[in-house]
């Protein structure tokens, strides 16, 4: 197996980001694909995608690094209830930390123990126009804790 991996990563390559496999671009929004989306070494995401173990993986890896990143941007996040972190965590995870960051006002709420207006704060947002149904569920957890 390791005289294979290691002739596979010669000839494939490794690419961490997602390219077209006939052009070896990196894909962007809007861009025509020739070839195969691609990632990794070679593994050609619309024939083979990724299995559940896989998936699961990257999850856990993702969150591993979101929670990271909240601990250093917002040391109160530890003194909220369990149900208040996984709030940012998850709007952390859909927005990226520099979108969440953007709730200035709604993250002040929170650090000051004003969770019905943080959570009014969600929901006057763009976000919660553009993901109404899950911007409901997060003010509501982040009111009930």
């Amino acid at each position: 197996m390791s005289q294979l991996a290691e002739l596979l990563r010669r000839e494939e390559g490794l690419r961490l980001t997602v390219y077209d496999d006939a052009t070896g671009k990196p894909l962007a929004p809007g861009m025509t694909l020739v070839g195969h989306p691609t990632i990794g070494i070679g593994r050609c995401l619309d024939r083979k995608g990724l299995s559940m173990a896989e998936a699961s993986l990257l999850l856990e890896n993702d969150i591993t690094e979101i929670r990271a990143q909240l601990a250093k941007a917002l040391p109160w996040i530890g003194s909220l209830s369990a149900a208040r972190q996984t709030v940012l965590e998850a709007m952390a995870f859909q927005l990226g930390l520099a979108g969440l960051l953007k709730f200035r006002n709604t993250l002040a709420a929170i650090e000051r123990g004003d969770y019905a207006a943080a959570a009014e704060g969600m929901l006057a947002s763009l976000w919660a126009r553009q993901t109404p149904a899950r911007a409901r569920r997060m003010a509501e957890m982040m009111r009930a804790g």
